[in-house]
């Protein structure tokens, strides 16, 4: 047999295998997520951006409900947790409490980012009901993807914008926003470029400013200074608006241009 023949013979045959099934396209097969395992207790509710995780406890231990000190008619409790990122997340649940029969139990925030300058997080939903503490916790992260779009990073920092036309119960408890009005989270870090995002932001438009942060105050000595804006729908989204642009240019300046985290919503 000659070579031809022998090299027709074995690409027909790769062809008829392919054809049966039997050869796939590895191009075409779904990635592999790494680090990921699939989890199936029955606390789990998910993963996603911001190394975020999202759990649920049908009906908390007695002495644990009594040091957490919460109302005793919230049997269950939705948790989410993430290591980078807390403005997201507070808005994230912000949406959750407006859509489920929730309430906020507890946000914290740890200076834990893994080596980023801001925050990491912790959650707490109380629920008289687990599925509405883990709907609350779905929501969240569902919200995620949308509320990272506006953080701009790069290795030197990070400058993060949020907004909202209607503030509810988690944006209170976190920041005093006012419930019902518009508010605009700004942060920029290093410490310095917030300060200069704070100030463009309150020239730009009619807006008062809600409350105040720096690396020594309100905050967990973040390298971070954030400005919590409340006013007009209008006057906030454009007040939080020129801050960003203000504090992308300045960011760019220390490393590589920062880029959106998702996709921008604001």
């Amino acid at each position: 047999m000659q070579v031809d023949d022998i090299i027709e013979k074995v690409v027909s045959e790769i062809k008829k295998r392919s054809d049966d099934g039997e050869v796939k396209d590895k191009s075409k097969e779904e990635p592999q997520k790494v680090g990921c395992s699939p989890c199936s207790l029955p606390e789990y509710v998910g993963t996603t951006i911001g190394d975020t995780i999202g759990l649920v406890i049908a009906n908390v231990d007695g002495a644990l409900h009594e040091k957490m000190n919460m109302d005793k008619k919230y049997r269950s409790i939705g948790i989410i947790g993430g290591r980078t990122g807390a403005g997201p997340h507070i808005m994230a649940a912000d949406e959750a409490v407006k859509a489920t029969n929730t309430e906020i139990i507890a946000i914290e925030l740890a200076r834990d980012t893994k080596g980023g300058a801001g925050h990491g997080n912790l959650i707490i939903f109380g629920a008289e009901d687990v599925s509405d503490a883990r709907r609350a916790v779905e929501v969240t992260l569902k919200e995620l993807e949308r509320t990272f779009g506006d953080v701009y990073g790069n290795d030197a920092g990070h400058v993060e914008l949020q907004y909202t036309a209607r503030a509810s119960f988690a944006l209170e408890k976190a920041f005093g926003a006012p419930v019902g009005k518009a508010f605009g989270l700004i942060v920029g870090a290093p410490a310095a470029i917030g300060v200069l995002m704070a100030d463009v932001a309150l020239k730009t438009a009619n807006v008062e400013a809600v409350g105040y942060s720096s690396p020594a105050v309100g905050t967990s000595f973040t390298n971070e200074v954030i400005l919590m804006v409340s006013g007009d729908s209008g006057a906030v989204r454009q007040s939080v608006s020129a801050a960003r642009d203000i504090g992308i240019q300045l960011l760019n300046t220390l490393a590589e241009p920062a880029q959106s985290t998702t996709k921008p919503y604001i």
